[in-house]
């Protein structure tokens, strides 16, 4: 690992700070931690959730023999097959889910850097999946605690292949420190970091609109 690599992970994270802060503190989420929502609303956030996972892990596929970003696309972080089960438990066997603007506009996004941009990838991946792993895990929690879950309903939130995730997100920083980006592509991947987190607090407004 090259001088000019170490520390990425460290400078992707407070370079990030201000808005991943600002999606934690929307009224949605404040509303469905506290337990003011009903389990619609619950199931309105894992709907939308879905269709843009649903995005994110096809452009995996196109990147997983990149021998960059390749080694970002680990199988034990896929969502998609947990969040269908989730929903299927919440919604019946034959839900479907109509994208709410922001989610539309979320997708778009993905479409169109994802597929394409190796950083825009990670970007994406990064603030979806190290988020699962930590404010995702007392998600976790509250929704059993909240709404009686066991394993129906929440399996979005286990990573049951990933043994322990604090060990797990320090090997995912190592990921970020160690890849050996091109000239700017830091810059370009913290920068998409910070759109991710806007079009996420964006889904949580819209969310809000519904449900709150």
């Amino acid at each position: 690992m090259t001088a000019v690599d170490e520390g990425f992970a460290a400078r992707l994270r407070s370079g990030t700070r201000d808005e991943h802060e600002r999606a934690e503190r929307s009224v949605f989420v404040e509303a469905l931690l506290g337990g003011r929502l009903g389990r619609e609303a619950y199931a309105g956030l894992l709907g939308q959730t879905y269709l843009f996972y649903d995005v994110l892990e096809n452009a995996g596929e196109t990147w997983r023999d990149d021998p960059v970003v390749g080694a970002f696309v680990i199988d034990g972080l896929l969502r998609r097959d947990a969040l269908a089960r989730d929903l299927a438990y919440l919604l019946g066997a034959d839900w479907r889910v109509e994208p709410l603007p922001a989610t539309r506009a979320y997708m778009d996004r993905l479409h169109e850097v994802c597929f394409t941009s190796r950083g825009a990838f990670v970007a994406h991946h990064y603030t979806r999946y190290l988020g699962d792993l930590s404010g995702g895990q007392v998600i976790h929690r509250r929704m059993r605690d909240i709404y009686g879950f066991e394993d129906d309903g929440v399996r979005f939130y286990v990573f049951d292949q990933v043994a322990k995730p604090k060990p797990f997100r320090d090997h995912y920083r190592a990921l970020l420190d160690a890849a050996p980006w091109r000239e700017g592509e830091r810059d370009e991947l913290v920068e998409e970091a910070n759109v991710a987190f806007r079009l996420n607090r964006a889904v949580f407004e819209d969310l809000s609109s519904v449900y709150c």
